[in-house]
């Protein structure tokens, strides 16, 4: 027998069910941050919360006594609830359980033969479905995020895409649309062309232009647009996403106080949740060694959450300083004097990665003197200008190319080359393309199909 040492390098996922739970919290709206603290007061028995008057009254209001007296109309000596037929009726009766998107796809990823480390990646990518069906972040933030490499993140990826729905886990409509072809089993090269790079022409019935670009029968092209047309833009449509009702709660309010903007947090929107002092004592009291480990257990994840929100406050409220420092003019003058942002640009600003300052301003409101503003729409990149010194943000482009469409002869509507040409008079460099595809953006026809006779 011999006695050999060997190095062998092995990369392990670890993520724990922490790191999973501190992801989820930052990217949670108020609202859903509220659901998940009342689950965590019902669930871990060391957690308690301060009452609130004001927020009890408003819970008993929300009871529908009607109904409750009916259920007790059907109390019988026995203390079961029965019908008028005599049936037993269970209170579990009254409960509607919807499986969501992700709850389907992570019930397939039980199913199917991989590795246990593929299974957490998939996992986790299924997190960032969004309720389209589309994957809502790059493969590159998450190999960072997961400290993984990018190619056992794509391999995952292709794992999650060959799940029901067909299309899902795609990273735009192209990718979406081909996913399903393949599925289906269509190899007809000129289908995929089409999708790559005609796909705009498909929805115009501009079928002779394809024809003539990928040189075959109009009739086929006809057949193949038809197939196109038979596939799911949204493969994550007809499923429960958990966001089928929102109710927009802030998570700060912005208000001018002598010349300056203050934030103030709307610490009210989420229940204060402390440690019970009487679980403390166990611990320091209580001879039970399993008694003292599950308190143990217990506490730490109470703390866990209980840092994990102050941390989610902490980060955006380091993003809307920033925000303000950036936009005073935009909330003092308005749409118009949006200046040039991207969340990279506050991420850096601020010391956290582009994925986490992403996260934190996803689905957050802000309420200020002039309405309730999604935060996520303050970011804008920005085009030169030749008349100012600064750039101008594609809102504010985009405001003048609505407004000069709004104006315009509807008998001879203005070309996207026209439109270029006034805002270059106007100092503002932008090529046709670019008008063309802010037009698009704003939901705008082109000028052959604005035109009134």
């Amino acid at each position: 027998m011999e006695y050999n040492l060997n190095l062998n390098i092995e990369q392990k996922l670890v993520m724990t069910q922490q790191m999973q739970l501190s992801v989820n919290l930052l990217q949670m709206s108020t609202f859903e941050l509220q659901q998940y603290v009342d689950k965590e007061l019902i669930e871990n028995p060391v957690l308690e919360v301060e009452p609130n008057v004001e927020t009890l009254e408003q819970g008993f209001e929300r009871i529908d006594y009607k109904e409750l007296i009916k259920y007790f109309e059907f109390q019988s000596e026995d203390g079961k609830y029965y019908r008028s037929d005599n049936e037993e009726i269970s209170p579990l009766n009254f409960i509607v359980a919807t499986k969501s998107l992700k709850e389907f796809l992570q019930e397939q990823l039980l199913e199917i033969n991989i590795s246990k480390i593929y299974k957490l990646i998939c996992g986790y990518l299924i997190e960032n479905i969004d309720e389209r069906g589309y994957l809502d972040a790059t493969l590159k933030d998450i190999s960072f995020e997961l400290n993984m490499d990018v190619h056992i993140i794509e391999k995952a990826l292709e794992i999650l895409q060959s799940l029901e729905p067909a299309g899902i886990g795609a990273r735009d409509l192209k990718e979406c649309l081909k996913l399903q072809l393949k599925i289906k089993n269509i190899k007809d090269k000129n289908i995929y062309a089409i999708i790559d790079k005609y796909l705009e022409y498909v929805g115009d019935h501009k079928f002779l232009n394809i024809a003539k670009a990928l040189n075959i029968n109009v009739n086929e092209v006809q057949d193949l647009c038809d197939i196109i047309k038979s596939l799911e833009p949204k493969p994550g449509r007809g499923y429960f996403t958990g966001e089928s009702t929102e109710y927009i709660v802030p998570d700060a309010y912005i208000t001018k106080m002598d010349e300056e903007y203050v934030i103030f947090m709307n610490d009210d929107a989420v229940p204060k949740i402390k440690i019970n002092s009487t679980y403390r004592n166990i611990i320091m009291n209580e001879k039970d060694k399993d008694t003292v480990n599950y308190v143990k257990d217990k506490i730490n994840s109470a703390m866990f959450l209980i840092s994990s929100i102050e941390r989610r406050k902490s980060t955006i409220f380091k993003i809307l300083e920033k925000i303000i420092e950036t936009q005073k003019d935009y909330f003092d003058f308005g749409g118009n004097y949006l200046k040039p942002m991207t969340i990279k640009n506050v991420a850096d600003a601020i010391g956290v990665h582009e994925s986490t300052a992403g996260r934190a301003v996803k689905g957050k409101y802000i309420s200020t003197d002039f309405g309730i503003i999604l935060i996520k729409t303050l970011f804008t990149k920005g085009l030169s200008n030749e008349s100012e010194e600064e750039d101008i943000s594609t809102t504010r482009i985009k405001n003048s190319i609505e407004e000069l469409i709004s104006k315009e002869n509807k008998k001879h509507p203005l070309s996207d080359q026209k439109l270029c040409d006034i805002l270059n008079d106007d100092g503002i460099t932008l090529a046709r393309r670019t008008v063309a595809k802010y037009r698009e953006q704003l939901g705008i026809s082109p000028s052959s199909k604005r035109k009134r006779f």
